[in-house]
């Protein structure tokens, strides 16, 4: 079992993840997932710093050259989006492993999960419940059971 959060849905996920009330082992496989992410955000944000970087050039403290209004200051604005669009549209898969028992767990959270939500919260927990969903329908396709081995695309 794999997931795939994309890039640009790493911090509402996160903050979906943190408002969602969970006890037992289900809040701690939910505690143990949302650390997972916060990392990949961490390292999300210092790769598109560099992406940055490299659309403005570094001033002489090594950090991207700002306009004097404070804004980055990007030479090719549709280059630069374009980059970053695509970056961002890159997905974060969360592999079974070590985490099957985690996934599993927070799979069963969604699931069960009947709080009202609304914007960038419903947004992350249409985003995850889908990620998960299309796990279990690469599994019915390829007639594997509930709890067999990894997923290929």
């Amino acid at each position: 079992m794999h997931v795939k959060i994309q890039y640009s849905q790493l911090a509402n996920a996160i903050n979906f993840l943190e408002n969602i009330p969970l006890k037992g082992l289900q809040s701690i496989n939910r505690t143990r997932f949302k650390n997972l992410l916060q990392e990949r955000l961490k390292q999300v944000a210092v790769e598109e710093v560099e992406l940055i970087k490299e659309h403005t050039g570094v001033d002489e403290k090594g950090d991207a050259k700002r306009t004097k209004e404070g804004h980055f200051d990007i030479k090719d604005v549709p280059a630069f989006k374009k980059v970053q669009e695509e970056y961002f549209a890159q997905h974060y898969i969360v592999d079974g492993g070590d985490s099957l028992v985690m996934l599993q767990s927070f799979k069963k959270s969604l699931e069960d999960y009947d709080g009202e939500i609304a914007g960038k919260e419903a947004t992350a927990y249409e985003h995850l419940y889908t990620a998960f969903e299309e796990v279990a329908e690469n599994k019915a396709e390829k007639g594997e059971g509930e709890h067999d081995g990894n997923i290929e695309n």
